[in-house]
């Protein structure tokens, strides 16, 4: 409500689940409800290949990695469940288990291995809509066709190459599928969310296409010992993911405590610099920045006040947005000048030190750094009626110093939190 400390929750959405979200989550319960009630109905076809396959699914899941601030990963499982949804032969024997029966079993032992996640409180909705969804969709179109006899013609590098386009087409599928759920949930814009999920799907995505292709093949040709043949390099490569993320996470805290400096030498309020860094990164994602971008936008947010500590009269309440030009960028080249000798990337250090700078002037980083901070001390500074006030003034300065689109993406980021807006000007 107005006159009220805002608290912004990065993602956070009030109000009832998008529809979106409830179809996804509604489409994946009933197939996955449909395939469990078909397959206990009809019995499984071939019970040693489900209970590979539902294990080696089980194992990948129990294995998943979702890390703070990484997107949740299972190459393991998910290459398992399409190996499974495109086998036709094991050992020159034909299969006959159907698309149902492939969903069936990926919903079993996709449930069995999140029973840990769940434990841990981790989030699993979305990750098993995502995996029943996909995997129904490559059964879907791989089943039905062999069933018929459509399949015998395409043989030996043609049928390779058809199981490598249905996987490409079930990894486009995926991808456009977590985009739109997360654009239901999260409200940041489409675009750059499917962009990263493409980016994603060139990394790991292709790991999992190449092993689910390989695996149903090798399977077709000597039977169920290329199973756990095929799936050690990918479980290696999931190995070194978790320690890329750890490193990345350890990097971020490394980073954090730097910027914490200037609050433990009195320079800044408690807080300061990770609030910054948080609404930036929101703004950041509401104006359509990439991945990377986002990183480094976090970064030159916690580091933007470092400058500071070579001061040798601080700024009262460390608020810089009250200063004048010449000394804000006096200030900042101080912190850039700071940030290039901690071995940061070069790319922070430049927007740490062009955040002073017109807004016309300023990369993209910079000109969100320089609104989203004076905002957070405007509104520490305000009182009643604080986030309001605070806006009002930043509209007010956009001649100048910040980038009108910046101001509104801003608004409408606080906004999403529940913050009652006045109209733009």
């Amino acid at each position: 409500m107005p006159g009220q400390r805002q608290t912004y929750v990065p993602g956070a959405v009030r109000g009832r689940p998008a529809r979106v979200l409830v179809l996804a989550h509604g489409g994946a319960l009933l197939l996955g409800a449909a395939a469990l009630a078909d397959t206990l109905w009809h019995g499984v076809d071939r019970p040693g290949d489900a209970l590979a396959f539902g294990l080696l699914v089980a194992v990948g899941e129990l294995a998943r990695w979702s890390g703070a601030g990484e997107r949740a990963s299972a190459p393991l499982g998910a290459a398992g469940a399409l190996a499974y949804a495109l086998l036709g032969e094991n050992a020159g024997h034909p299969t006959h288990h159907g698309a149902l029966q492939v969903v069936a079993v990926v919903v079993a032992a996709a449930l069995l291995g999140c029973v840990p996640h769940v434990a841990r409180g981790g989030p699993t909705a979305d990750h098993l809509t995502r995996r029943v969804l996909t995997v129904g969709f490559a059964a879907l179109c791989f089943q039905p066709l062999y069933e018929r006899g459509r399949l015998h013609e395409w043989g030996g590098p043609a049928h390779a190459l058809l199981l490598v386009a249905l996987l490409l087409l079930t990894a486009l599928c995926d991808a456009l599928l977590a985009a739109v759920m997360a654009h239901s949930r999260t409200r940041w814009p489409f675009g750059p969310l499917l962009r990263d999920e493409l980016r994603a799907m060139l990394g790991i995505g292709s790991a999992v296409c190449a092993t689910g292709a390989v695996m149903s093949l090798a399977v077709a040709v000597v039977g169920l010992w290329a199973l756990p043949v095929f799936s050690l390099p990918l479980l290696l490569t999931q190995l070194s993911f978790r320690r890329y993320a750890a490193v990345r996470v350890t990097y971020t805290q490394t980073i954090a405590s730097l910027a914490r400096a200037t609050e433990i030498a009195g320079c800044t309020p408690a807080g300061h610099a990770r609030r910054v860094a948080v609404l930036s990164r929101a703004v950041g994602r509401e104006l359509g920045l990439s991945g990377p971008e986002l990183t480094v936008l976090e970064y030159a947010a916690l580091m933007h006040d470092i400058g500071q500590l070579s001061l040798v009269d601080p700024v009262p309440a460390g608020a810089t947005a009250v200063l004048s030009a010449d000394e804000q960028r006096r200030i900042a080249l101080l912190g850039g000048a700071v940030v290039r000798q901690t071995g940061v990337n070069a790319e922070v250090a430049v927007v740490v030190e062009r955040q002073a700078d017109p807004y016309r002037e300023q990369p993209v980083s910079a000109r969100i750094v320089r609104a989203v901070n004076a905002y957070e001390e405007m509104v520490r500074a305000a009182g009643p009626g604080g986030p309001l006030t605070a806006l009002e003034k930043l509209r007010l300065g956009t001649a100048r110093d910040y980038q009108p689109e910046v101001v509104e993406s801003l608004a409408r980021v606080l906004s999403r939190d529940g913050l009652t807006l006045p109209s733009a000007g």
